[in-house]
């Protein structure tokens, strides 16, 4: 069963390095604007599913946006968000799956949780965490919710 995870802000590692690592890459992590929208929300159904894109679409909606994307080579090759489908609330994200070895989703989360602590937040959920919360333990020390799911979930059409 999945649960939410919690986050503490004012504990982050710094984005810097591992920003600075990306882009000798030649990988950028960079807010979306208006005009890229529709390539973003393409990526994502493309690799993650109506789902997600939906919610990367309510990110997209806020200005500025709740949304940042990996681009290589004038390609987006992942995406992270929060705020998309409730407050204080960190995700989806998501990478190519044949580029995820290398930080590029570590540079995704960050640069969100950096700018929700910047929002002034001091915590952020990260819902649903599933399969991927050992990665959000090891990365930003997230720790589980109890009794968290299925929390703001419960309210989906499927449900």
């Amino acid at each position: 069963m999945a649960h939410d995870l919690l986050v503490k802000l004012w504990n982050l590692p710094s984005k810097e390095p591992v920003l600075a690592e990306l882009a000798e890459r030649g990988i950028s992590v960079k807010r979306v604007i208006g005009p890229d929208k529709g390539r973003v929300l393409a990526f994502v159904k493309e690799h993650f599913g109506d789902g997600w894109m939906h919610e990367c679409e309510m990110s997209l909606c806020s200005v500025p946006s709740t949304c940042y994307i990996a681009v290589k080579d004038k390609q987006v090759i992942g995406f992270s968000c929060f705020e998309a489908t409730g407050k204080d609330y960190f995700g989806p994200i998501g990478v190519d799956p044949n580029l995820r070895e290398g930080k590029v989703g570590t540079g995704l989360l960050l640069s969100c949780l950096h700018s929700m602590w910047e929002m002034g937040y001091a915590y952020a959920i990260i819902g649903w965490a599933d399969d991927a919360a050992p990665f959000y333990e090891k990365t930003v020390g997230a720790v589980m919710i109890p009794d968290s799911h299925p929390a703001i979930y419960q309210n989906l059409i499927r449900k």
